[in-house]
């Protein structure tokens, strides 16, 4: 317990910046998904109180995630009602608990460490271009969406010169003055002073904002229209607000399609989870490793709920919790403090809220993601050589041009081909001894069939007559088809001599005698 309360006067305002990026990308998402406003704020609410509590992430953020906009959206349409749907994300939420205890989170471990930077890298640019729009004061795609294609009819690259048409000049104005807060407050002489080390840029950015919309108000010029305000459902008393919340259909649970939309949607929110998981850590300062079992659990355990009280699924989110991590988080008190202040606020106060321009959040989405994708980040992957930065490099395209999870595919498909390459390369050490100029063929620990191209090569390009020896006696694996492949060799007519020498791999600890040809 001491070693949070020793980090509130970080987490608190790190907290505090997560609740501004979240709240539209909560709303944002329940829009894209076809779901009601206040189901996304459930979401975070669940993502920041429940799954924040039970998590062993220290500085991961969950809620609401838009790489499930699509399944939620088409889910919502298939089951009919919004109350069916919400049962298959209960059910969802038990899958993954599941997956938890049966150790499934140790997939997490096999992403390559070029392929997670890639993710990270792919990210910060989306999330760069995404709220250029936002910050000219053009809103007509949701804050939140990744994908490429967007639903009003553009692209991310087509976005930026189409917005041009829809201007407005009260919203660039917030946008280049939270920006310049912003700038302001990563100078080093600012750090040095205390107050700028308690309040956090990003919190003076949302209050100027604020100011300057009242400002704006009865300008014709700079006013910001409703539409390029943050929109949180306002509920009149208390009661009202618990009217929001939604109970599950529970009778669907015998209906197929309920199980076949919960199965999927566990599957793509543990990937996420998983890959965030990673991504989050080696973002983090102090090196932290997270339990991936705990937080699949702990996700499975979020989604129930959320489910339960009318919420959508909920993944841990790289936006929210980069955002955090460059807002001098420390501890989850972070992410629980910003789902608390996700609930107050949704309860008492969304009409303040609902006065934060979207360009100033966007300012600071443009900024974690310009942080996220530094060109540094580039230059030390191309220095690393083409084995770390082709897959990197292919990440970021893929993520880019299509989506998360395609972009990791494709990232980890040439990841695995370079692998491959390595092992074809090392399945054996070839030396020429002095004493009696023999070649000797010393085969790796471990010989398996993906090594069998390497060495036919290897043997058929050695001349008739040449003195071998071919030492299998270190391997502790030799694959029945390799070895096939040197009986044959010592069986053949061109090689049918008394100078070739096989060392048989040790069977039992004990090293069997050499066979000659």
């Amino acid at each position: 317990m001491n070693k949070y309360i020793k980090h509130l006067s970080s987490d608190i305002p790190a907290g505090i910046v997560v609740f501004f990026v979240a709240v539209p990308l909560c709303l944002g998402i329940a829009l894209a998904s076809g779901a009601p406003l206040f189901s996304g704020v459930i979401a975070g609410i669940v993502g920041g109180i429940i799954v924040g509590s039970i998590s062993g992430s220290q500085l991961g953020v969950s809620g609401p995630a838009a790489g499930l906009a699509v399944i939620v959206l088409t889910a919502i349409q298939d089951l009919g009602t919004f109350e069916v749907f919400l049962m298959a994300v209960v059910l969802a939420g038990i899958f993954q608990i599941v997956l938890g205890l049966f150790k499934a989170g140790i997939i997490g471990y096999y992403f390559p460490s070029s392929v997670i930077k890639g993710m990270l890298a792919g990210i910060g640019i989306i999330i760069f271009l995404k709220q250029i729009p936002h910050a000219f004061g053009y809103d007509k795609d949701y804050e939140g969406d990744m994908d490429f294609f967007q639903k009003d009819g553009f692209n991310t690259f087509t976005e930026l010169p189409h917005m041009l048409n829809y201007v407005s000049s009260g919203a660039m104005v917030v946008a280049a003055i939270s920006l310049a807060i912003l700038i302001l407050w990563e100078q080093k002489f600012m750090k040095k002073i205390r107050i700028f080390q308690i309040v956090q840029g990003p919190i003076v950015a949302v209050a100027a904002g604020i100011g300057l919309n009242f400002a704006f108000a009865n300008s014709s010029e700079f006013m910001i229209a409703g539409e390029h305000l943050v929109n949180l459902p306002v509920s009149n008393g208390i009661m009202e607000f618990f009217g929001q919340f939604t109970l599950p259909e529970f009778g669907a649970i015998t209906n197929t399609k309920v199980w076949t939309v919960a199965f999927t949607m566990a599957v793509v929110a543990s990937l996420e989870t998983l890959l965030c998981v990673e991504a989050t850590d080696k973002l983090d300062p102090k090196k932290r490793v997270t339990p991936t079992n705990r937080e699949l659990i702990s996700q499975g355990i979020g989604n129930a709920v959320s489910g339960l009280i009318g919420g959508l699924p909920v993944t841990q989110v790289i936006v929210r919790s980069s955002a955090n991590i460059q807002s001098g988080g420390v501890t989850k008190v972070s992410a629980i403090f910003h789902g608390l202040l996700i609930l107050f606020s949704a309860m008492l106060v969304p009409n303040i809220l609902n006065m934060i321009p979207l360009a100033s959040l966007a300012a600071i989405l443009l900024l974690v993601g310009y942080k996220l994708a530094k060109p540094a980040l580039f230059i030390e992957m191309f220095k690393s050589g083409k084995i770390q930065f082709i897959p990197f490099i292919v990440t970021v395209i893929g993520i880019v041009f299509t989506d998360l999870l395609i972009g990791i595919s494709l990232g980890l498909a040439v990841g695995i081909f370079f692998i491959l390459m390595e092992n074809f390369k090392s399945s054996y050490f070839l030396h020429q001894k002095e004493d009696n100029g023999k070649l000797t063929i010393t085969l790796s620990e471990h010989v398996t069939f993906l090594n069998k191209a390497s060495i036919l090569q290897l043997l058929n390009e050695i001349e008739e007559g040449r003195a071998i020896i071919i030492d299998a006696s270190n391997c502790t694996f030799i694959d029945p088809d390799v070895e096939e492949i040197i009986k044959d060799f010592m069986a053949s007519e061109k090689h049918q001599l008394d100078s070739i020498e096989y060392r048989p791999a040790a069977v039992d600890g004990n090293s069997p005698k050499p066979i000659f040809v």
